[in-house]
């Protein structure tokens, strides 16, 4: 396929009127991610900062399947999620090809941050474990500032359905 038709064929999303567009409502999300060798290092094993791009990607998709695009999130409420900070536990190497599995759960939510616990799994073994605390700021002034109602009440609706909360 050319490039022309290949650029053609994608299909942009659709605009969309609100931050919040459904509710899946997943308690523990799951994201699969394959290895490539580009994520490995002289070893073959996955380098340990690529960990880091897996967790990431794994919550954009966590809120995407919540039905919140950050780009909306950013236009319409002038505010983005940053890590605040992040700790790691490295278990177990994952090497090329391998299949894991990167999950999403939310452990607390406050006013203004958000702290989530994250795993990388190949089967049933744990390669990783995360605790990620990710803030909410202004995008002009880079500033703490409440995380957005619709937001908060589909995550505490989340947090309820799920038992889930005010376990730091």
């Amino acid at each position: 396929m050319m490039n022309d038709e290949l650029s053609s064929s994608r299909k942009r999303p659709a605009k969309r009127s609100s931050l919040i567009t459904h509710h899946s409502s997943p308690i523990t999300f799951r994201w699969p991610v394959r290895v490539y060798y580009e994520d490995t290092d002289l070893g073959g094993v996955v380098y340990y900062a690529n960990y880091l791009k897996f967790l990431e990607r794994a919550r954009t998709e966590w809120l995407r399947a919540l039905g919140v695009e950050q780009t909306a999130l950013a236009a319409e409420h002038r505010v983005i999620f940053v890590v605040r900070s992040i700790a790691l536990e490295y278990l177990k190497p994952a090497a090329f090809n391998d299949e894991l599995v990167v999950t999403v759960e939310l452990e607390d939510l406050g006013t203004v941050q958000i702290l989530l616990r994250q795993r990388i799994s190949r089967g049933t073994v744990e390669v990783v474990t995360a605790r990620v605390r990710i803030a909410c700021i202004n995008t002009a002034t880079f500033k703490p500032v409440r995380i957005p109602g619709s937001l908060s009440g589909l995550l505490r609706r989340q947090a309820a359905n799920g038992k889930i909360g005010n376990r730091t």
